[in-house]
């Protein structure tokens, strides 16, 4: 081919990005609900915390629908004494990336194009607090929920879990003393990632998400409470 050919097939390609960068841009910001009816009777309160990268949950150890204890073992989790434990955090992502990375400020270019060009397993992130955390440059969001759709959360965050006969399986201790990783089902990838798996769990609570979910910005932008739902 000529130079000229060249240059249409480069501007073509430079095309295609640009509109497949756009596109995806609008479905991470385009509700998959545009009217919603408000639920009632939410007494139950989860949260939902994200920064530019990475969204986790919060959710009660114990309520009068679901008690973690019964599902999983919280002495596992680290040093604290699990009956200090009030709250929970849940976060899922890229197993090799998620126990080796110690926080965002190390990561290396090569592990991150790793998470983000194949299939890898996952890993589910969990830690005991004693109270929901603000975290410096999250934001913390809360949701208000029905009993119905409360259960649906816990199930699919316990669902989350890789389980043997021996139940779930921990795979390695948290950056932190009061939490642990453990193998996840699904694999990670540009197209799961760790805010798909967290905008997945909202979705089966019945609240609103994007259509693409793979940004955490995009993720918390859709997280809207209607029953007034606070500390």
């Amino acid at each position: 081919m000529n130079d000229r050919a060249w240059r249409r097939v480069g501007l073509y390609g430079l095309y295609s990005i640009v509109g497949t960068i756009a596109l995806l841009t609008i479905a991470a910001f385009t509700p998959r609900q545009w009217l919603t009816s408000p639920q009632t009777d939410c007494k139950f309160r989860v949260y939902v915390s994200g920064d530019a990268m990475h969204t986790n949950f919060f959710v009660p150890v114990r309520n009068e629908a679901f008690d973690w204890s019964q599902h999983l073992d919280l002495a596992t989790l680290g040093k604290s004494t699990s009956a200090d434990y009030r709250y929970l955090q849940f976060g899922w992502g890229d197993r090799i990336f998620y126990v080796e990375t110690p926080s965002w400020d190390k990561i290396s270019l090569s592990s991150a194009l790793r998470s983000l060009l194949l299939q890898n397993p996952a890993a589910l992130f969990v830690k005991g607090h004693t109270a929901v955390p603000q975290y410096p440059g999250e934001t913390l969001k809360c949701v208000s929920l029905n009993q119905p759709n409360y259960l649906k959360l816990m199930h699919f965050l316990e669902d989350s879990f890789q389980t043997s006969s021996q139940g779930q399986e921990r795979i390695g201790n948290g950056q932190d003393g009061d939490s642990s990783f453990y193998a996840a089902t699904g694999r990670y990838s540009l197209l799961k990632t760790c805010n798909s798996w967290t905008a997945d769990g909202l979705r089966a609570a019945d609240v609103n998400t994007p259509l693409w979910g793979a940004l955490a910005p995009a993720v918390m932008h859709q997280v809207k409470d209607g029953c007034g739902c606070g500390k």
